[in-house]
């Protein structure tokens, strides 16, 4: 079938899905070009896993639909699933058997002959530097070996499109960069496809040309990085001061007397955490010495200072009102509905 959009790889259309009360997904529309690594960030429980469940044909939409290189993921699942490969949050490696049996039966059961299969492992495990361990058994491997063959193994049957459901979740910081070099290289040498999901700020800002971020099943916002960024404009200051009653009586007066210095950087943006307020200024050195004049004015005591450039959790915390690794009771309650409903529909 003749992809009707050349140059796309994935397009949703209102896709949804709903069990009983809990809307995972709530009407998605986003387009990711061929060669792209689209990042979707988001808290967990925001409704990520579930999108890739309905892109990789696992889950059924309640409404709406997609197509996946081409293909409807509702009238056409056989031709997505050859189209696709996935590694996911959880470990599905058989850890009795060696890595290169794993990667062997994944081949046999996409079709792929002896000769072809043998080379294949052979490839797959080279760009992985798990030659050396192909022949012991997996519950030998680290956590990042482990996740590293879930990525060779995702690319045995030559897929046009690789999803990767938090691929480095619960790996110590240095293993998680190490995935990262993989992922990168990939997608840079590779030109594959890859639609990544995650809630590290620092990884969906590192690997991916593009952003959706996501909250209770909704796109919030979409752009790169740099984009998304640049929305808040200029820098963010932090003040700290001694009690929550100083903290509100500054937001107060930001509120009536909007700060502006001498030299034009005003201020665009003032919230509250506790005692501790956040500013968004076109010029934080020179928002500064004027914050610190009016604390002075209004026997306000300060016990921290701090500036710095925007992240994509300010950008999440701009547009939702918390920081992106917020997970209350509502949210922890939440993922278990989901959870546990998911299982019953399949």
């Amino acid at each position: 079938m003749e992809q009707e959009h050349s140059d796309e790889a994935i397009r949703t259309e209102g896709i949804s899905k709903h069990y009983e009360q809990v809307k995972a997904v709530k009407g998605i529309n986003i387009e990711v070009k061929k060669g792209e690594l689209f990042g979707l960030l988001g808290p967990n429980g925001a409704g990520k896993s579930t999108l890739i469940g309905m892109l990789a044909t696992m889950l059924r939409p309640t409404e709406g639909t997609a197509r996946v290189w081409g293909y409807d993921i509702r009238s056409e699942p056989t031709e997505v699933r050859m189209s696709i490969g996935v590694v996911f949050q959880g470990t599905t490696l058989d850890q009795k058997l060696t890595g290169r049996e794993n990667l062997d039966i994944h081949g046999r059961l996409y079709g792929l002959g002896k000769k072809e299969r043998h080379e294949r492992i052979d490839e797959v495990l080279k760009l992985v530097e798990l030659t050396d361990w192909a022949d012991e058994v997996v519950q030998k491997y680290s956590g990042g070996m482990m996740r590293r063959l879930e990525i060779a193994r995702g690319l045995m049957h030559h897929p046009n499109v690789l999803f990767l459901d938090e691929p480095t979740l619960g790996l110590d910081p240095q293993t998680r960069n190490h995935i990262w070099e993989y992922i990168k290289k990939l997608n840079q040498e590779k030109n594959i496809t890859m639609i990544l999901t995650t809630h590290y700020m620092e990884e969906a800002d590192m690997l991916c040309n593009r952003i959706a971020i996501i909250d209770h099943g909704e796109i919030i916002a979409e752009g790169t990085p740099a984009e998304l960024k640049a929305e808040l404009g200029g820098d963010i200051i932090t003040l700290t001061f001694i009690s929550e009653d100083e903290a509100a009586k500054m937001v107060e007066h930001y509120k009536n007397h909007k700060i502006q210095t001498n030299h034009n950087a005003d201020t665009t943006e003032i919230t509250t955490t506790g005692t501790s307020i956040r500013i968004t200024a076109t010029d934080g050195e020179r928002t500064i010495p004027e914050l610190m004049k009016i604390s002075t004015e209004l026997n306000l005591h300060i016990e921290s200072v701090s500036l710095r450039k925007p992240t994509l959790d300010d950008v999440f915390l701009h547009h939702t009102g918390k920081n992106i690794r917020y997970s209350g009771p509502d949210d922890r309650k939440r993922r278990r509905g989901i959870r546990r409903m998911s299982r019953n529909a399949r």
